[in-house]
């Protein structure tokens, strides 16, 4: 039986993909570059900013990322500002998580965004008693797709990672459930398609939060 559900925030619980673009684009036009179109940033997102930075660089033609270190830096003070800009949880995300912690389920998120801005927009969007642990990328712990964040949350829960599923959107998440030894669930509502969950080896598949009950 599953007793904890650990899921990525982005794509997963949020659709947060605006406020990755407006942040990313301004640090753009403070470069010089065009802005990109939103719907790239399902792609670019998931990595972490460092990676978000890189891949909307590139696509915006700095090919050699000359400008990534002063991009991160103008970056990091947009998105201070912006993180909460049109973020809004999934359709029946709330009613689901309310759901697992009427069932006793034990309930974290794992995120690649800075660990700051992970609990800004948890707690915004969700409260403070909703999730029991919430960790974003923080400095001395590896981002996923290494299961060592995953796996510190699983001990802090008391929880076996064989008792967890690990829910998210992208390939990254998929990598960092298996490699932690946890029940893999891919959601088909955020930024990649089935097939990129399929060919990371999603345990499971779901097209609806509510799906995720049949699961325990």
């Amino acid at each position: 039986m599953m007793k904890a559900c650990i899921f990525d925030l982005d794509g997963t619980l949020t659709d947060s993909v605006k406020s990755l673009a407006y942040s990313v684009n301004l640090t753009l036009k403070d470069l010089g570059y065009e802005s990109q179109p939103e719907e790239r940033f399902k792609q670019f997102a998931g990595d972490g900013s460092s990676v978000l930075l890189e891949r909307a660089l590139q696509a915006a033609g700095d090919t050699a990322l000359v400008h990534k270190e002063e991009a991160i830096r103008i970056y990091d003070g947009y998105f201070s500002k912006y993180s909460m800009y049109q973020v809004k949880p999934y359709e029946g995300i709330v009613e689901t998580l309310k759901a697992l912690k009427e069932q006793q389920i034990k309930l974290a998120v794992l995120s690649n965004k800075a660990d700051t801005e992970a609990v800004k927009v948890v707690e915004t969007v969700f409260g403070r008693d909703t999730f029991q642990i919430v960790r974003g990328q923080r400095d001395g712990v590896p981002r996923k797709p290494d299961p060592q964040g995953a796996i510190m949350i699983a001990k802090e829960l008391q929880v076996p990672v064989s008792e967890c599923l690990y829910i998210g959107d992208t390939n990254t998440d998929m990598k960092t459930g298996n490699k932690a030894g946890m029940n893999t669930v891919g959601v088909t509502w955020g930024f990649r398609d089935r097939k990129e969950l399929e060919e990371n080896h999603a345990k499971y598949i779901i097209d609806f939060p509510k799906e995720l009950l049949a699961l325990l």
